[in-house]
């Protein structure tokens, strides 16, 4: 089961998908890209997406060729948008927050929680 929320603005619209993107659900996902104008901005939200089958994955990409950006906090997403090559959206945190992994340029850069002296 799939719930899509969507939150549109002047410039830009906002889907926040939950549950399982798969099959005929991710399809119809796909026909609200349709609402976004040219030149809105596209965000994503996959940060409650348990599952993603090879259709839902086949339309996060289409998305992302649109100019999507995603967010995504989980292991299972963050590992899907890295496969992907989808352009994760700014979240506001500073490059030097070592509490979660840094993205720059859509690639993980991992940050060890012990600082080089305390390594074994």
């Amino acid at each position: 089961m799939l719930r899509v929320e969507m939150h549109n603005s002047a410039n830009s619209l906002s889907l926040k998908l939950e549950g399982r993107f798969t099959g005929d659900d991710a399809e119809s996902t796909r026909t609200l890209i349709t609402r976004c104008r040219e030149g809105m901005r596209l965000v994503v939200d996959l940060t409650d997406v348990i599952f993603i089958d090879s259709v839902g994955e086949e339309v996060l990409s289409f998305f992302g060729r649109s100019g999507a950006e995603f967010a995504a906090s989980t292991s299972y997403t963050l590992d899907v948008c890295e496969r992907l090559d989808l352009r994760l959206a700014r979240d506001g945190t500073s490059d030097t927050d070592t509490s979660r992994p840094s993205r720059r340029n859509g690639r993980r850069t991992p940050h060890s929680p012990y600082s080089k002296s305390e390594k074994l």
